[in-house]
């Protein structure tokens, strides 16, 4: 194939991995936006919410691993595609759900879909693009985690209003999903290491979880990672019902106002993000893992001040809590192509598949439970110190609205982590091209 040919190909390919993102996170978001009608339906706790967006994330977690090896040495195109119908299934059958443990049941299976696609999606993408244009790449990609939640969180509430019911939302998203599953099968992949600067040997790798686990930079990025899907899951997971019980914000109000935090923002956080990005990485070796550390400063920062602020003005609250959430997004850019660069391409599946662990079971799977928990046992405290006998959604507000100051420390923690991920990266990418190079000598 010609270099244009191969150019223009990797786009087309690289478009249909970012629409498949952003039906991975639209229908990932549809409960956190219709979480008050299933709890107010079934008589449900906080904790019990949160334990709804556990069980996925640990689900997603632990099937990841064996997905992401299946990647590095089968057809990610059908890995990706089977996965991709499956979820989307399973995202209708949620709709029918008839009680707590029949809706918990159905979203773990979701997670085993989902899990089949983001270790692919990455390897994918490290064989299509060199390392100087990774991060643009990556952020056109990731995309579809703002617009997915963007375009959920500005239609579920309008849908369920339209239908009069929670349930629809879940039956029209599988639909897309199911369609563009068929066009994943007829990717053309490029081969393993197709856009190294070295030629990449073939042959199966000797012991690759050891291989990967062996490289400091990795751990550094998984306590990263883990720290900022705590914070992230905790801030989807919770916002609407924290604005609707703290803000006084209808369900569709508050469902756009968590839009424009946590989607628009990405728009700007993305594209911006990841052309700065491979600006430093070209000026300084370590340049995008510190431009991620600068940016979780920000949004650890502009989160802590709207959140400690108590009952401002809703409008100043989400936009300062949106200026941070906007900075957060270089996680994605810095973090995500900084795993590529020192991980070899036979192993970037495996890799990708052992991070995403770490950030869901550890990460995305205890922010929502640890919130859910904190904000139960802040709603009992203020209800004492009231020395009421009886809990409202008074202190279920407080209660909430307190809990989710766990979001801007766990980014302070991601902050920590990244600046150590930076100390040892040029290191661990110098061993990656080396260990390359020897390999096909």
């Amino acid at each position: 194939m010609q270099p244009n040919q191969q150019a223009s190909n990797a786009w087309r390919i690289l478009f249909l991995l970012f629409l498949a993102n952003l039906f991975n996170f639209f229908d990932r978001t549809i409960p956190a936006i219709i979480i008050e009608p299933i709890r107010l339906e079934w008589g449900l706790s906080d904790l019990q919410l949160g334990l709804i967006g556990t069980a996925f994330t640990i689900v997603y977690a632990l099937a990841g691993i064996p997905l992401g090896r299946m990647a590095d040495t089968g057809a990610r195109r059908k890995i990706m595609g089977w996965g991709l119908a499956a979820w989307s299934g399973l995202t209708a059958l949620n709709g029918l759900a008839w009680n707590f443990w029949s809706f918990l049941l159905i979203r773990m299976g979701v997670g085993i879909g989902e899990a089949s696609y983001a270790p692919a999606a990455n390897s994918l993408i490290g064989d299509l693009f060199p390392a100087h244009k990774r991060s643009r790449a990556m952020g056109i990609f990731m995309l579809g985690l703002p617009l997915g939640l963007l375009l959920a969180f500005f239609t579920i509430g309008a849908m369920v209003q339209a239908f009069g019911s929670w349930r629809a939302p879940f039956l029209i998203a599988a639909v897309p999903g199911l369609i563009l599953a068929l066009f994943l099968f007829f990717i053309r992949e490029p081969a393993r290491g197709a856009a190294e600067a070295v030629r990449v040997s073939g042959a199966p790798v000797d012991k690759p979880l050891r291989k990967v686990l062996a490289i400091r930079t990795f751990w550094w990025l998984v306590l990263a990672g883990l720290a900022f899907n705590f914070a992230s899951y905790a801030c989807n997971s919770f916002m609407v019902p924290m604005l609707q019980r703290y803000f006084g914000l209808g369900l569709q109000n508050a469902a756009m106002a968590t839009g424009v935090i946590v989607g628009l923002t990405g728009l700007l956080g993305l594209t911006a993000g990841g052309w700065i990005a491979d600006k430093v990485h070209q000026r300084w070796g370590n340049g995008r893992l510190l431009f991620a550390a600068f940016s979780m400063l920000v949004a650890c920062v502009c989160t802590g001040w709207a959140l400690s602020a108590g009952r401002i003005e809703t409008a100043v609250f989400v936009g300062v809590f949106s200026l941070g959430w906007l900075f957060s997004y270089n996680f994605y850019t810095c973090v995500y192509t900084a795993i590529q660069d020192v991980i070899e391409p036979r192993l970037r599946a495996t890799a990708m598949a052992l991070f995403f662990a770490g950030l869901y079971l550890l990460g995305g799977g205890l922010g929502p439970l640890a919130v859910g928990w904190l904000s139960d046992h802040y709603a009992q405290a203020a209800m004492h110190a009231a020395g009421a006998s009886e809990m409202t959604e008074a202190f279920k507000a407080v209660g909430l609205h307190d809990a989710m100051i766990l979001i801007p420390l766990a980014l302070f923690l991601t902050l920590l982590a990244l600046l150590q991920a930076a100390r040892c990266f040029q290191r661990d990418a110098l061993r990656m091209r080396e260990g390359l190079a020897a390999a096909v000598a």
